[in-house]
């Protein structure tokens, strides 16, 4: 049982981090104001962030596969966008102190939350993981 729960934890630790880093971006908002109430909003967007990105990129790339070949991949680029998007507007919905305001905001954000988590999962390893 731990052996599957310790990959999943790590891997939102990663994205909590990435997404931290991600508001530096100006329009990408954390709005908790006590330390403990910020990092509960980065593990819960976190865990929205990893559902979206687990149940609708996947859906996504079947439906849209002939635009990622046609575009060589670069629609990646403005999927990964709105779905950051999405999950600002999810957060928020479910009254999370996180958002993500317009287009190049998400675009941003999503670059670097992409950046930063590959990076990180460079770092932490992860001896669980069985790829």
């Amino acid at each position: 049982m731990i052996d599957a729960v310790i990959p999943i934890v790590v891997r939102v630790a990663i994205n909590a981090l990435a997404l931290l880093a991600a508001t530096l971006v100006p329009g990408i908002e954390l709005g908790s104001s006590s330390t403990g109430g910020k990092i509960g909003t980065l593990v819960a967007v976190a865990v929205i962030f990893g559902i979206v990105n687990a149940v609708l990129k996947p859906i996504i790339k079947v439906i849209g596969c002939g635009f990622y070949l046609l575009t060589l991949g670069l629609i990646a680029v403005v999927v990964n966008a709105l779905l950051f998007l999405l999950v600002g507007w999810l957060a928020q919905q479910v009254g999370l102190a996180f958002s993500v305001d317009g287009f190049w905001a998400g675009f941003w954000g999503a670059i670097i939350v992409a950046v930063v988590s590959f990076f990180l999962s460079l770092v932490i390893p992860d001896k669980y993981d069985k790829r």
